[in-house]
């Protein structure tokens, strides 16, 4: 069995990236609560804070088109461990495009079981295209 071990890879110019689809476009770990803070991302410039559980993800490179994937991850709103919480993008209308959703900013809510909205102490969004 071989092992392969690098420090990076490149495209074959050595200017970036190489060209692969299955990687995540831009992904972030913030607080939610309070003044909103990064606390790593990839491909994110900042966080606006909309208001009791709505935020907005810049993305500081745009994207393709707005035809990605998001993936979030939610938790600490303070409500005990039977409780669940939810992300979820906006859209314009009920099943309708979501137009919120462009190339360089994702706008989303956040809330509790009982589809209140929330701030959330630990919000994950990534972005696959």
């Amino acid at each position: 069995m071989s092992t392969l071990k690098v420090n990076a890879i490149s495209n074959v110019a050595g200017t970036g990236s190489p060209n692969i689809t299955e990687q995540a476009k831009a992904w972030v770990n913030f607080n939610g609560t309070g003044t909103v803070a990064i606390r790593a991302d990839f491909n994110v410039t900042s966080i606006t804070d909309n208001g009791t559980g709505k935020y907005t993800v810049n993305f500081t490179t745009a994207l393709a088109d707005a035809n990605y994937v998001v993936n979030f991850g939610v938790g600490g709103g303070g409500l005990g461990l039977n409780a669940s919480f939810v992300g979820g993008v906006l859209t314009t209308t009920q099943y309708g495009t979501a137009s919120n959703k462009t190339t360089t900013a994702l706008q989303f809510t956040t809330g509790d079981y009982t589809a209140a909205l929330r701030d959330l102490g630990e919000i994950y969004v990534t972005i696959f295209r």
